[in-house]
């Protein structure tokens, strides 16, 4: 998996967020996403908006780790 598509999935998820998406070796990968749609949100339940965006990639091994910051914009 690339990280472009990774970017992609999350922009077609979130449309109003920023994304900026890094990670050369295929798998491992690490995500900054800012969007409104976290306002009022714990970090927790942001994350779990982002994983959403990707779908089954995580379970079948396409992608194996994604680190990730999330905000809010300020």
């Amino acid at each position: 998996m690339k990280a472009s598509e990774i970017k992609a999935l999350i922009e077609a998820g979130l449309p109003d967020a920023d994304v900026e998406v890094k990670g050369d070796d295929g798998q491992h990968f690490d995500a900054v996403v800012v969007s409104p749609s976290f306002v009022g949100k714990s970090l927790i339940e942001q994350h779990k908006m982002v994983k959403a965006t990707l779908g089954d990639r995580f379970t079948s091994g396409e992608l194996h780790a994604l680190g990730l910051k999330t905000s809010a914009p300020r």
